[in-house]
């Protein structure tokens, strides 16, 4: 497997260094079970993202003008999303949200900071032994926070993740989510550091990626 790091100031710029970088190094295959069977993939085989700064406002990147993309996300569903990401609301066509395991331990983990700030136990787990048995097992698995220097930081781990219009999202939201709990506990907000294997371009995606990023200028 190649590992890969990268080291951002913003999401923003994440993003845009992720869509670089990936043609560069990332490996296609043909997806045989998981969102899109059948179709191919551009995947990094594990990357770490550091973000120094991911409090940068605007949260969400917004594709340079003349490339003619639209923005992988529109400011509406980030909204949205923290509803799905924070609170425990569960739609009828919904297996599962992430916020039915975070919004339960969230009270926890500001609890634990605000009592013991210095500790390795502020860490939110996503999922359970029944994940596994559900056709789209949850992409989010761990938000581990972390006081150092004075300033609250969140290591995230996600087994898979779609590149174009999901990380960018996921981040955004879960930077809201770390603000909440640095504003909670009194913890001066800090960066963001995403690990994981899965982080992937799908074939559709491909074109409007290269454009972003100007892989198709001669």
């Amino acid at each position: 497997m190649k590992l890969e790091f990268i080291e951002a100031t913003t999401i923003s710029d994440s993003w845009f260094l992720c869509l670089n970088k990936i043609f560069e190094v990332g490996r296609t295959y043909i997806v045989d079970k998981g969102s899109f069977a059948g179709q191919q993939r551009l995947e990094f085989d594990y990357i770490t993202i550091h973000i120094k700064y991911p409090n940068t406002r605007p949260l969400l990147p917004e594709c340079p003008i003349s490339s003619g993309i639209p923005n992988p996300a529109p400011n509406e569903y980030l909204e949205e999303y923290l509803f799905y990401l924070m609170t425990s609301t569960k739609k009828s066509n919904e297996s599962y949200t992430y916020g039915m395991d975070i919004e339960p331990q969230m009270k926890e983990v500001i609890e634990i900071l605000r009592k013991s700030p210095n500790t390795n136990q502020a860490c939110m787990t996503i999922g359970d032994a029944n994940s596994i048995k559900l056709d789209d097992p949850q992409c989010l698995k761990v938000l581990d926070f972390r006081v150092s220097n004075n300033k609250l930081h969140v290591v995230i781990y996600f087994r898979s993740n779609d590149l174009w219009g999901g990380y960018p999202v996921n981040i955004a939201s879960i930077q809201i989510l770390k603000e909440y709990i640095a504003y909670e506990t009194g913890i001066e907000d800090g960066g963001i550091i995403y690990s994981g294997k899965g982080l992937h371009l799908y074939d559709h995606c491909w074109e409007m990626a290269k454009k972003v990023v100007g892989k198709n200028e001669k």
